[in-house]
């Protein structure tokens, strides 16, 4: 197999130059390439990719911005690799991270795979306390690689690999945003390809992002999974509602708790306790512990909200989801 590794980037020069210094140190010790794909960057990393271009062997393409799905499809296309790789800009990736992906497709071969991410002790305390919130089974079940079943795994974006054939086949990415992701995983099962978990395929995931965009992240995380389940209703799940559930119930557990109804809210303060326990032991540190709380609410009500309106127009309204929400869809070049 030769690798491609499929890299677009918008405005995020700096994220570059630390993805590239960890594709330097790979133990990996055959030929691979990377493209990387500037989706209409009005401040272009061009000039940072020409210090590692005696070191790596890069394509660099700049193109009009049409989102990250897109983007991707458009350096796939380019690419020279039977076998093509997709990171975020904001991932840094383990120097054993080609050579596991190597062994894992050579002992079991698959044709699209996603991988689980992690922090750095050098990210900074919000990094590691969003990570915890969006990685933990205690919030989101382990869909992002901790726990969800290995063999119907739905890859990210962020850490992805996905064989020509499939590519070809499927015609990559969709041009919605968020969602992509899973669009493109259910197409390529309904096609007949199958997706696999490889648990030691990890990244470190450097989020660069505060509270806010954290919300308006989650939020269209939310708004998106209705669309989905109404292009695909045999792959709807009851446990997409539990975000909304979560924050309802919550809501009216601080309303009732004021009548002397106690016992609702009692469940939610055992739950944030176990959660503030949990990442305070995974992260080794009480701060982050505190911090994985203010997360979770964040995902939660980000989500959950983000879920509810689309839940109405979509799935109850039957409105046209382009119609309701153009900013989830680019317009593909």
């Amino acid at each position: 197999m030769y690798f491609s590794i499929i890299i677009p980037v918008y405005n995020r020069p700096e994220e570059i130059e630390e993805l590239l210094d960890s594709l330097i140190i790979q133990d990996y010790n055959k030929p691979f390439e990377i493209v990387i794909i500037e989706d209409g960057s009005s401040i272009s990393c061009e000039n940072i990719i020409s210090n590692y271009s005696d070191k790596l062997t890069i394509a660099y393409f700049f193109k009009e911005n049409s989102g990250p799905g897109d983007s991707r499809n458009f350096g796939m296309k380019r690419a020279r690799g039977d076998y093509f790789i997709i990171f975020d800009s904001d991932c840094i990736i383990p120097t054993n991270y080609l050579s596991e992906v190597e062994l894992a497709l050579n002992s079991d071969y698959i044709d699209c795979f996603g991988g689980p991410d992690k922090a750095l002790d050098s990210f900074s305390d919000i990094q590691k306390a969003i990570n915890f919130s969006m990685t933990s089974f205690l919030t989101t079940g382990g869909i992002r690689g901790g726990s969800e079943k290995i063999d119907k795994f739905q890859p990210r974006s962020f850490n992805m690999g996905i064989s020509k054939k499939a590519f070809e086949a499927s015609g990559g990415f969709g041009n919605i945003h968020p969602g992509e992701d899973p669009d493109l995983s259910i197409r390529l099962w309904k096609l007949g390809f199958n997706t696999k978990l490889l648990t030691k395929a990890y990244v470190y995931h450097k989020r660069r992002i505060d509270w806010s965009k954290f919300y308006n992240q989650v939020f269209k995380f939310g708004k998106a999974r209705p669309i989905l389940n109404s292009w695909y209703p045999e792959f709807s799940k009851p446990t997409f509602f539990l975000p909304t559930l979560f924050i309802i119930g919550l809501d009216l557990a601080i309303i009732v708790m004021f009548f002397g109804l106690f016992y609702p809210i009692l469940f939610y303060v055992f739950y944030f306790l176990l959660l503030f326990f949990v990442s305070s032991i995974c992260n080794k540190s009480l701060k982050i512990g505190s911090l994985s709380l203010v997360a979770a609410l964040i995902q939660f009500y980000g989500y959950g909200f983000g879920f509810l309106i689309s839940f109405i127009l979509i799935t109850i309204l039957k409105r046209n989801p382009k119609t309701e929400f153009p900013e989830l869809f680019f317009k593909s070049n």
